[in-house]
């Protein structure tokens, strides 16, 4: 039956808020918290919530630290040990409003960043597979309904206001895994890396591309893109399939390399074939040979010249699935 009674934050990004992205309120443009108002979806389900009974309250952040402060009233009583741990019987409920994945990776992210205790400080009662406890689970509200390509509408959860408020009050929870990188971030759908000309053509680099013990390709061969898929966000790029299907719940990642192969034919010259190689594993590592490599991250765009690591954390966050 749902929960009526629940209290509710409907949090929402402005400027400044770590790596989320978009523009003006409920964005990253030059609109601070204090100048934006919450986003019509957002006052929707609000409203919905209300009608149900619950107690909903907005909230706009505009930097990390106005996040932590909502993401704090989820903390667990204090533990012998002294970490910060999220409350398992808390009768909070989050919702995340987001333009887009990136704005959603950004609470995680703090999410991550709040209950992670230290290495030096790790705790019996945390899983051997985990470097996190199980964080608190959230709703999304995807702020651009149209969207088909996102996280929500990967995962199929509900997507309008008033399917959001019900699945918060419904209150049924499906965990899924989290990548975790040695960048200090996460990611909850994927990474392409890989850049593309002025044209959209892929721009070959190379790179030596490991998943637990087997290596997908050493650096010494040009690639044209890589795939590190929690989701399947990145599953095609260019017209070619690299990711066979996005599964956030296997405990496991999947990453594809397509790599440009010339095939000698008898009487008629050469032709070159992308070969297109994956595996699935705990853990992922790619090193650039070449400089600076082009990314993107859930949709947020970096580079990096060094090698960069990304592994799982079966389990580790959670959503209101409706």
């Amino acid at each position: 039956m749902p929960d009526q009674k629940a209290d509710v934050v409907l949090l929402s990004l402005a400027e400044g808020s770590g790596d989320a992205c978009g523009s003006g309120c409920g964005g990253c443009g030059s609109a601070s918290a204090a100048a934006c108002a919450p986003r019509t979806p957002v006052l929707a389900c609000a409203d919905a919530l209300r009608a149900a009974g619950a107690r909903a309250e907005t909230v706009i952040a505009a930097s990390d630290q106005e996040i932590d402060a909502v993401l704090a009233r989820f903390d667990g009583p204090a533990r012998p040990d002294g970490l910060t741990w999220p409350d398992p019987d808390s009768k909070l409920r989050l919702v995340v409003a987001s333009a887009t994945d990136g704005q959603l990776r950004a609470v995680v992210r703090r999410l991550v960043r709040r209950y992670a205790p230290p290495p030096s400080k790790r705790p019996a009662d945390l899983p051997a597979v985990r470097t996190v406890p199980d964080l608190p689970p959230l709703a999304i509200l995807p702020l651009d309904a149209g969207n088909t390509a996102d996280l929500a509408a990967q995962m199929g959860l509900p997507r309008t206001p008033a399917e959001v408020a019900a699945a918060v009050l419904n209150g049924a929870v499906r965990r899924l895994d989290l990548l975790r990188n040695d960048g200090g971030s996460v990611t909850l759908d994927g990474a392409l890396l890989g850049g593309s000309d002025d044209d959209g053509r892929a721009v070959p680099w190379r790179g030596r591309v490991e998943v637990d013990n087997a290596v997908l390709t050493d650096g010494e061969e040009p690639v044209l893109a890589c795939a590190v898929g929690n989701g399947g966000g990145y599953a095609e790029f260019d017209g070619l399939r690299l990711l066979s299907d996005g599964d956030p719940t296997d405990g496991r990642v999947e990453v594809a390399v397509a790599v440009p192969v010339v095939v000698k034919q008898r009487f008629k010259g050469t032709r070159v074939r992308i070969e297109v190689r994956r595996a699935r594993g705990r853990a992922v590592s790619v090193l650039p040979r070449d400089g600076d490599l082009q990314f993107l991250d859930d949709g947020v765009a970096g580079s990096t010249s060094r090698k960069r690591s990304w592994w799982t954390e079966p389990g580790a966050w959670a959503v209101y699935a409706g």
